[in-house]
């Protein structure tokens, strides 16, 4: 396969494709409460601490790739608000350092948008917040039918966490909203969240953090859909979903212990640049793949 072609074959293309135009239309169309500058910051730093991590932690057996770090970039500039350009610094340069440094068996423990969010959620409270993304019933099932078709585009490699967590989340809301005799506009209204479809389709799907086994996943997704409930509406704290995922990321290493599996691994094209001098090998096109073993960032 050529390099183009499998550049193109690579779900992340898909995915900064569908989180740029979105961050476009909610500046222009919806007041989306992020200025140029956070933006900027937030992409440039981004892709400064992938290239600067892959030099130090690559062992020069690491090619830099730009890809999941926009994808990390982008969800931070769609969620994250803060009036601090500093922090909007500080958010990009800590979700990239997680997958260098917060490991487990070559294979990193959170999210790194995920991790990010909660990391300045404990350390900046109050300077910095993330966004409830309601967006207007229009806009909400626009992007919902963009994300349907991230699940093609990625051929379900990742496809049952995402799935399996949005069944649970909603079975929980519905059932709850029933026993309290609520009208059925109430649940619908709390789905009508960008916040709920990001976290879905880009942050519990993620395949480097989730479980290797697809029972590991649906566990995963069930525990991550009933801490995320309980923490929003027991103990009335926002961003549960937020709490729940990084609390059970912890968790996957026993669950992959427990219900091992294969380790996913993107297919990509050759590197936009590289960290050694000898060509970079391509990958097989068939995935996912077991990847233990290999250097830090060699599978971002």
């Amino acid at each position: 396969m050529s390099p183009a072609r499998r550049f193109f074959r690579d779900p992340r293309v898909y995915q900064i494709t569908a989180l740029t135009g979105l961050l476009l239309y909610g500046v222009r169309a919806l007041d989306f409460e992020i200025g140029p500058a956070q933006a900027a910051v937030t992409l440039l730093t981004v892709l400064a601490a992938q290239w600067l991590c892959t030099l130090a932690f690559g062992g020069g057996k690491v090619s830099f790739e730009p890809r999941s770090a926009l994808i990390s970039g982008l969800s931070l500039c769609l969620l994250l608000r803060t009036n601090s350009l500093w922090l909007a610094a500080a958010a990009p340069a800590a979700a990239v350092a997680s997958k260098f440094l917060v490991r487990w068996k070559g294979k990193h423990l959170f999210n790194p948008t995920n991790f990010a969010l909660v990391l300045l959620l404990l350390c900046a409270d109050g300077c910095a917040w993330v966004s409830p993304g309601q967006w207007g019933s229009v806009a909400f099932f626009a992007f919902a039918m963009v994300c349907a078709g991230g699940l093609v585009v990625t051929r379900a490699g990742r496809a049952d966490v995402a799935l399996a967590f949005l069944a649970c989340y909603l079975g929980l809301l519905f059932a709850r909203s029933a026993y309290l005799n609520e009208p059925v506009e109430i649940p619908v209204h709390r789905l009508q969240s960008g916040t709920l479809l990001l976290f879905s389709f880009f942050m519990i799907s993620d395949p480097h953090t989730t479980p290797d086994s697809r029972a590991g996943r649906l566990l995963f997704a069930v525990l991550v859909a009933c801490g995320g409930w309980y923490v929003q509406f027991r103990l009335f704290r926002t961003n549960g979903l937020l709490w729940s995922l990084a609390a059970f990321s912890l968790l996957v290493p026993l669950i992959d212990w427990l219900l091992p599996g294969d380790r996913y691994r993107w297919l990509r094209a050759s590197p936009v640049f590289s960290t050694r001098s000898e060509p970079v090998p391509q990958l097989h096109e068939t995935h996912p793949v077991y990847a233990a073993g290999l250097p830090p960032g060699t599978e971002h």
